[in-house]
């Protein structure tokens, strides 16, 4: 079997090719790593311990109320939020993507929160999803 020696030349002009974006690569990661390191900040473990609680409040407000989870955290919140209301609440995502619904139950039948209700509620739904998760975390 022959082999073309254009194509060997073309093998490794490609081979040099990768190797020299790898260095430059390799040196602009240094480059930016070094940077980095003068902004670098340091918080206490309560203010991380806060950061995280209040990341897994709002997975829990944004993703798992409007959910028939079974989370037990998420169970607990629903029922708090539905005592302190005095009413059972809904909680769903309609279809056409405009957010979190929450719907409460009349004699009527079902009619969705107002503006004002809806603020004092999420308000209040967040304050509740704090303290939960923090009780709740180690």
């Amino acid at each position: 079997m022959t082999v073309n020696p254009f194509l060997v030349k073309s093998v490794m002009r490609t081979y040099d090719q990768h190797q020299e974006a790898g260095r430059r690569i390799a040196r602009f990661k240094k480059y930016m790593d070094r940077g980095g390191q003068q902004d670098s900040v340091s918080i206490s473990k309560e203010a991380k311990r806060r950061q995280l609680v209040e990341k897994v409040a709002g997975e829990i407000v944004d993703n798992l109320i409007g959910s028939d989870t079974a989370n037990p955290v998420v169970r607990e919140i629903k029922t708090q939020m539905a005592k302190e209301f005095g009413q059972d609440v809904l909680f769903r995502y309609p279809s056409d993507g405009s957010g979190l619904q929450i719907l409460k139950k009349t004699d009527q039948g079902v009619a969705e929160l107002t503006n004002g209700e809806k603020d004092a509620f999420m308000r209040r739904l967040w304050e509740v999803a704090l303290t939960r998760v923090n009780e709740t975390m180690l």
